[in-house]
């Protein structure tokens, strides 16, 4: 009679009594709970994924064709407006939600946006067929007003620009032909400014990119309508920017120094100072022209003398005496003085002349003479003080604490401290009382801001609330990405190691059979060759006829039996 093995069989529960999901996930081990918990989580965070897609809004284009200049701007005051977007098309679209696209091409349009691509020369080079003359001007003229718009651009204070040519037709007469003029009209960005060197800079840029243009014919405008190329007149325009600047660069240099002097003396942030400096911008110029007398005999130069001579009619006398070379010679030098008697002329020959002076000879002698004369020219310098007015207050020096540990108490200063603080304000500003400077000193204590206290605890209050809220999304990010982490990935490679292990356990469980290696031969003994040859030679000798039969199968090549 055979035995039967009896085989315990596992009692099923009936349908009456099932097992709840306690008991099952007890009868689980660690890994397979954390399997199971890591599944429920990627489910839960599918379906949470699902309904926030599902419940994403209907996006429409709101514009297309974008530069990225354009495109970067709009999706900056996107993010401003807290406005969802997505791109298509490669970045040239963006897409907003229905309901909002009206309200944000409407905000975008106050701002400018979108401002649209500048277009040069590149415009010459989708010309159609059949293009007439008058369309190849306009084209030209579009593209050297968009290659001149790019170059403002590239200002730092420009924001945007737009440039306008005025380009005549020229004709065969020269003195008809007409001048080109343009007008640049710029916006830029706030808080900032361009000087007079970079408006000729521009104006300059223009001028010289159209032929025959002069400097004078181009304008440019702020987007205020403000005309900034023409020349700065003084009596229309006393207030310079430049003057404001430098000014206020004054003044802020009188005020440091002030800090720097007092605050060693009181410490950092204990000292206040404002200083306000009336300057003298006005231009003035003087000339003066000094004639001063001789002073004493001092001779004077001659400068120009005249003498004018006038005398009357004489009576001609015939000549006496022997004709001859004596005779011929002319009369002799008169020497007579201005005033008196005129002497009587000797002949050449020494005899007494017979021409007479007629009592009404006249003489007259004009001599002008240089005057001193000083012209001196003044020119005042530009900028100077007129005046300097400052203001400081200092707060009260930390007293001594009555107690120890407990805080001191501020105190005010002395007079004699404060005589002294005024006299080195005054010091260091240049004081002068000539000139009409005010320095004033007050010693006041400072005010503390006082911080107000919430009722509300800390998780209600709205600075905890916005913390929480920014860091939300991120420290959700990181606990699924630790769940997923060290609850699917680390079991799974945890489990391929054990696997590894175990395979490796295995193969060296395993008796595998190596191969045998031949011990060296010792100095005489027969290898195996030869031992087998012993053999064979002796089997020859006992049995010869069974070894022909097996040679005579070999040769034959017949199966030996």
């Amino acid at each position: 009679m055979s035995a039967v093995a009896e085989i315990p069989v596992a009692q099923t529960p009936s349908a009456a009594s099932p097992l709840t999901w306690q008991q099952r996930l007890s009868s689980l081990d660690r890994n397979q709970r954390i399997m199971a918990g890591a599944i429920g989580a990627l489910v839960v965070a599918g379906v949470l994924a699902a309904s926030l897609f599902s419940g994403q809004p209907d996006y429409r284009v709101l514009f297309s064709n974008l530069s990225d200049k354009d495109g970067g701007a709009i999706v900056a005051q996107l993010t401003g407006m807290n406005v969802p977007y997505k791109y298509t098309e490669g970045g040239g679209a963006i897409m907003v939600p229905a309901e909002r696209i009206h309200d944000v091409r409407l905000k975008l349009a106050t701002q400018g946006l979108p401002k649209g691509s500048v277009s040069g020369f590149e415009i010459m080079e989708n010309s159609k067929f059949g293009i007439t003359q008058f369309q190849e001007r306009v084209n030209y003229q579009r593209g050297l007003e968009g290659e001149l718009t790019r170059s403002i651009l590239g200002l730092a204070a420009v924001q945007n620009a737009r440039v306008h040519l005025a380009l005549p037709n020229q004709n065969g007469f020269f003195r008809e032909q007409q001048k080109p003029s343009a007008s640049v009209l710029l916006t830029l960005y706030p808080g900032r400014m361009l000087d007079r060197t970079q408006i000729a800079g521009i104006v300059h840029l223009i001028s010289s990119s159209v032929p025959e243009m002069l400097p004078g014919a181009v304008s440019v405008l702020d987007d205020s309508g403000k005309l900034l190329s023409q020349t700065p007149n003084a009596d229309d325009s006393p207030v310079d920017v430049q003057q404001l600047m430098y000014q206020q660069q004054l003044e802020k240099q009188y005020t440091q120094r002030i800090l720097d002097i007092l605050e060693p003396v009181v410490g950092k942030g204990n000292v206040k100072a404002q200083v306000t400096a009336e300057l003298d911008f006005s231009r003035t110029e003087s000339t003066s022209e000094l004639h001063n007398p001789n002073q004493g005999q001092a001779p004077s130069a001659i400068r120009s003398q005249q003498v004018l001579e006038a005398t009357g009619e004489k009576e001609a006398v015939p000549p006496t005496g022997v004709p001859g070379a004596v005779s011929n010679q002319p009369p002799q030098t008169a020497q007579a003085p201005i005033n008196g008697a005129a002497p009587t002329l000797q002949a050449a020959n020494g005899q007494s002349s017979n021409i007479l002076a007629i009592p009404g000879s006249k003489r007259e002698s004009v001599t002008n003479y240089e005057v001193d004369k000083t012209v001196r020219v003044t020119r005042n310098s530009t900028g100077g003080v007129k005046r300097l007015t400052a203001a400081v207050v200092v707060n009260y020096l930390p007293g001594t604490p009555v107690e120890p540990g407990a805080l001191p108490t501020p105190q005010a200063m002395s007079e004699a401290q404060q005589a002294q603080m005024l006299a080195l304000v005054r010091e260091t500003i240049g004081y002068s009382a000539d000139r009409g400077d005010s320095v004033n000193l007050m010693n006041t204590p400072f005010l503390q801001e006082a911080r107000v206290v919430s009722d509300l605890p800390v998780w209600q209050q709205p600075e905890t609330i916005a913390l929480v809220r920014s860091i939300a999304w991120p420290a959700g990010l990181v606990l699924a990405a630790l769940i997923l982490m060290f609850g699917v990935v680390r079991p799974i490679l945890q489990s391929r190691k054990k696997k590894e292990r175990l395979q490796l356990d295995l193969l060296e469980a395993e008796e595998l059979e190596r191969p045998v290696l031949i011990a060296p031969l010792k100095p005489g003994e027969p290898s195996p060759e030869e031992l087998r040859l012993e053999q064979a030679r002796a089997l020859a000798k006992q049995n010869p006829i069974a070894v022909a039969n097996i040679v005579k199968t070999w040769v034959n090549g017949e199966n030996a039996h």
